[in-house]
């Protein structure tokens, strides 16, 4: 009888060490089945509002961006005057968008009298946008001021420029 009576407690004892364990496992396992369906519904979620989507809300009163450009090469140059001009015809911001383009370095022969962009630079700045080079690097570069477009702004510094406007809340882009 003491040998059946040993028997029951040792059965008994392993299904009592083993409830922890199985009520983990199914504890574990509950985790992984609902954390895999909030996956699986998450995934769905992008794809719905993708198809919804259309653009951030302009819900302030006013943007301000400054264009930042360094470089004279011509694929960059007309993508940065484009992209101003389309900034400027948003619907979202049209009206309340205020834009510098800032050119140093390189990038001041989009100024440059001698090049084909005085028209669209015109343009843009009928349209308010403020054209401004930088004097550091026409004083580096003994670039005389005459060889600039006549109705572009000069800024001690370009570089300073940018570092003003973003001070100041100015988003910067960089094309």
């Amino acid at each position: 009888m003491t040998l059946l009576l040993k028997k029951e407690v040792t059965s008994a004892r392993r299904k009592i060490s083993f409830m922890p364990f199985r009520q983990g496992l199914k504890a574990a396992l509950m985790l992984l089945l609902l954390g895999s369906l909030h996956v699986v519904s998450r995934a769905q979620a992008p794809i719905a509002q993708a198809a919804s989507f259309t653009g951030a809300k302009a819900v302030k009163k006013h943007y301000y961006a400054v264009y930042q450009l360094n470089t004279s090469d011509d694929k960059i140059i007309k993508m940065t005057l484009r992209n101003i001009a389309n900034a400027l015809e948003d619907p979202r911001l049209k009206g309340k968008l205020s834009v510098e383009l800032v050119a140093f370095a390189d990038g001041w022969q989009v100024f440059n009298k001698d090049n084909s962009y005085g028209e669209a630079l015109q343009n843009l700045q009928k349209k308010g946008v403020i054209l401004a080079e930088c004097h550091n690097t026409l004083r580096e570069r003994n670039i005389p001021e005459s060889q600039l477009l006549p109705f572009v702004s000069l800024v001690p510094s370009g570089n300073g420029e940018l570092i003003i406007r973003q001070a100041d809340g100015w988003s910067i882009v960089k094309p």
